[in-house]
Order: structure tokens, then sequence, then C-alpha cells
């Protein structure tokens, strides 16, 4: 292994590892230490961290620069299928619903990775606007059912107004998905790329 490389890999497990504590910090504040515990493993497996080391860019995720060089992402492939708290997990074109409502475990600790990374990535230049000018950007480019995306929004434009500590708690994590998830009756269809259609009931 190069000179290069190995610095690589001790400045990405720095950089998960930070993540990761984060993660577990706000996933215990949420009341879920054990998927904190256990967030994002995956990443220390050799198809993941042996692109990530080869593309370590320090605040840009590696996956990001091994898609433009390759077109696509090994380590994405992977990460995605084994880790229920991205979007991508839950897409199926060859089921009714496409994208069903995430259950509330994985959306949760969605919130507390997104937070995260919002954080890791953006270091001392991160405010309560960093994640949700992010959000407004990244929902446009995913297909996510729409009561998951209205959970995930109005947390995230709650943490904008409100900040962090006054948001992050099980109580209100659980009444907003109650809300958003279960108590919002409406049915949706997916259209294409990313667009939705109630149904008529």
């Amino acid at each position: 292994m190069s000179t290069n490389l190995i610095k690589n890999a001790i400045k990405h497990t720095i950089l998960v590892t930070k993540h990761k504590w984060l993660v577990f910090k706000f996933c215990c504040k949420i009341g879920m230490p054990f998927r904190g515990l256990m967030h994002d493993m995956s990443k220390f497996s050799f198809e993941e961290f042996s692109e990530s080391i080869k593309y370590y860019k320090g605040k840009v995720s590696p996956i990001t620069g091994c898609k433009k060089d390759k077109g696509y992402s090994k380590a994405w492939l992977h990460h995605k299928g084994r880790n229920k708290h991205h979007d991508s997990y839950w897409v199926d074109f060859n089921t009714p619903q496409i994208a069903p409502v995430i259950p509330y475990k994985y959306v949760a600790e969605m919130l507390c990775d997104k937070i995260s990374a919002s954080i890791t990535y953006n270091g001392k230049q991160w405010n309560k606007l960093s994640l949700f000018n992010y959000w407004e950007i990244e929902k446009t480019n995913i297909i996510i059912n729409p009561k998951t995306e209205h959970f995930l929004s109005a947390i995230i434009e709650e943490v904008k107004d409100k900040g962090i500590d006054e948001v992050f708690n099980k109580k209100h994590f659980k009444e907003m998905y109650k809300k958003y998830c279960i108590d919002d009756t409406t049915e949706y269809k997916y259209i294409f790329k990313g667009e939705w259609q109630e149904v008529k009931k």
C-alpha cells in the first residue's frame, strides 16, 4: 500500500469515526442507541473501505469522486444495499408502490445520519440552514414516498427554525412520524422521475 493510501486510510477512518460518533449521540437523543452504535458499520468492509481511501478527498464523499471517474460506485451499491437508513434501499420498481413508507426506526436513523453528515462535511461552516438547503435540492433527486418526505421535511425545517436540541427527542420524533406517516391516510402512486400522484378513493 502506498504512503498516500495509508494517509487516506487514516484520514478516512477518522472522518467516518467522527460521523459515527455524532450519529450515535443523536440516536441516543431519540432513544435508539443501538441503531447509532451499529450505524454504517459496512463502511469498514473491504468493498467500501478500499474505494473510499482511493477516492478520499476530505470534505467531499469519496463515492461522489468514484461516480465522476467511473460512472458508478461499487462502494455505494454495497452500502445502500445493506443500510436501511438510506431511501434508495427501499426503492423497488417491481413492487406496486415503488417506494413504501420507511419504517420509523430507519427513517429516524436517516435523520441522525443526515444531520451528522451535514455537520461532518461542513465543519466550522455548519449552521442551522446547512441541512435544510441541502435537503431542498436532495429531495428533488431521489425516489421517496411522499409521506416519508413530508416527515423528513418537517423535522429538517424545525431544525432550521429551532435548532437540533429542541427538535431531536424521542417523543417529538414519534409524534411527528405518527402525524405524517401513520395518521395521514392519503395514498400515492409513483408516476415518473420522482413524481407522485395522489390516489383518489
